[in-house]
């Protein structure tokens, strides 16, 4: 039983690791959020934890299911899971961006470099299993309306 569970424990634990150290490493500069002008539609910071548990969650579930599908070639696992794996990194750092170098500008073009690897995970991860794929919809979805407050945040506060 474990065995089937493993690649799925492990897949949300990186997912998770990686937005936990990424909040270590913002968490003395989070009141930024408290500081700075936000547009209208801005949610509350307390939501942010919540929705990027959530996301991290799926991402992981989806991932595990590229990892264990048996009907794609173990290249097209790669190629989809190194995607994926590429927009953690890019997730990571964002966070580094805009709380700790209150770049905004620059936090915005991360994370439409962080949407098209989501795009492309996607895309990948669609042709291998199509309900991991649609498990990163949401992330999309939220990395989405994330750009539009970075960069009305940024227009604010110039």
């Amino acid at each position: 039983m474990f065995k089937k569970v493993k690649p799925y424990v492990v897949s949300i634990l990186i997912a998770l690791g990686v937005g936990g150290l990424s909040a270590f490493f913002t968490r003395n500069n989070m009141d930024l959020y408290e500081e700075i002008i936000t547009p209208a539609l801005a949610p509350p910071s307390q939501a942010f934890p919540i929705v990027w548990t959530i996301l991290f969650i799926l991402m992981g579930i989806s991932a595990a299911m590229i990892y264990t599908d048996k009907s794609a070639s173990e290249t097209q696992k790669i190629s989809a899971l190194y995607t994926y794996s590429l927009s953690l990194i890019v997730n990571f750092f964002w966070s580094i961006i805009f709380f700790n170098l209150r770049a905004f500008f620059f936090a915005f073009i991360w994370l439409l470099i962080l949407l098209l690897l989501i795009i492309s995970t996607i895309i990948k991860y669609e042709n291998i299993n199509k309900t991991a794929a649609y498990l990163q919809i949401p992330y999309a979805l939220w990395v989405t309306f994330a750009g539009y407050l970075t960069i009305s945040i940024w227009y604010l506060n110039r």
